[in-house]
């Protein structure tokens, strides 16, 4: 109806938190109300349940450009594994991404509401902004957190296919998606015989126990982390 009233609302989401490989990826999308229905019928939804077949991801890209054509803003911001290493050794993960979601809220437009996924890491944000809300599956309470982690969703996905390729003459298809699973194992174990240390894209800050077996105990995965490791911030 013409006469409708018209609301904004942000969203916030990430992808990549917990694989062993590459960077987190958070993202922040402002839909009106029109845009967020239109979306939904039209097939968004959280960026996992497209997923991890060429025609899951094919309809992911696809809904992110759908996405980017009906938003009012959208902003995505990729973090380096160094950065993450260096804020889980002072226990500030939690910290960071709050960080960097008021950063983007700041860069947004004025919206009626904020939607966020992850009810205890976005929480303390709520006695910054009244209007916020943080809710675990947030991508349920509004499709803007839904839109949110498509994009994050797909921008991740592009760069481990850049990680994946860069090691495929050595290594043969890197699967997994970086994700803590055997073929990920697998994988660093490989780069592990080969070159005595984890690649660059490989977060220390996992437990990689799995490698006290090829390189022996004791083995310090920060022994080799610069402040920016070579190699990595060229893929972002």
């Amino acid at each position: 109806m013409s006469g409708a009233i018209v609301r904004m609302t942000l969203g916030i989401d990430e992808a990549g938190r917990g694989p062993v490989i590459g960077p987190m990826v958070l993202a922040a999308v402002v839909l009106d109300s029109r845009a967020a229905r239109a979306l939904t019928r039209g097939g968004l939804r959280d960026s996992k349940s497209y997923g991890s077949t060429p025609q899951g991801r094919e309809q992911r890209r696809a809904m992110a450009e759908r996405v980017k054509a009906r938003a009012c803003f959208t902003a995505v911001r990729v973090v380096d594994v160094a950065v993450i290493d260096q804020r889980v050794q002072r226990g500030e993960l939690n910290v960071l991404e709050r960080e960097i979601a008021t950063d983007l809220i700041s860069r947004a437009p004025g919206v009626d509401r904020i939607v966020t996924d992850g009810k205890v890491l976005f929480g303390p944000l709520c006695g910054v902004y009244p209007h916020l809300e943080a809710w675990n599956r947030g991508e349920e309470r509004h499709a803007a957190v839904a839109a949110a982690s498509v994009l994050a969703k797909v921008r991740r996905d592009e760069i481990f296919s850049r990680i994946a390729t860069r090691y495929q003459p050595l290594f043969g298809r890197v699967e997994g998606g970086g994700y803590v699973n055997a073929r990920t194992r697998a994988f660093l174990c490989d780069y592990v015989r080969r070159f005595g240390r984890l690649p660059p894209e490989a977060r220390r800050s996992w437990p990689h126990l799995y490698i006290d077996e090829v390189l022996g105990r004791p083995f310090d995965p920060y022994a080799d982390v610069p402040g920016e490791r070579e190699g990595q911030l060229a893929l972002l």
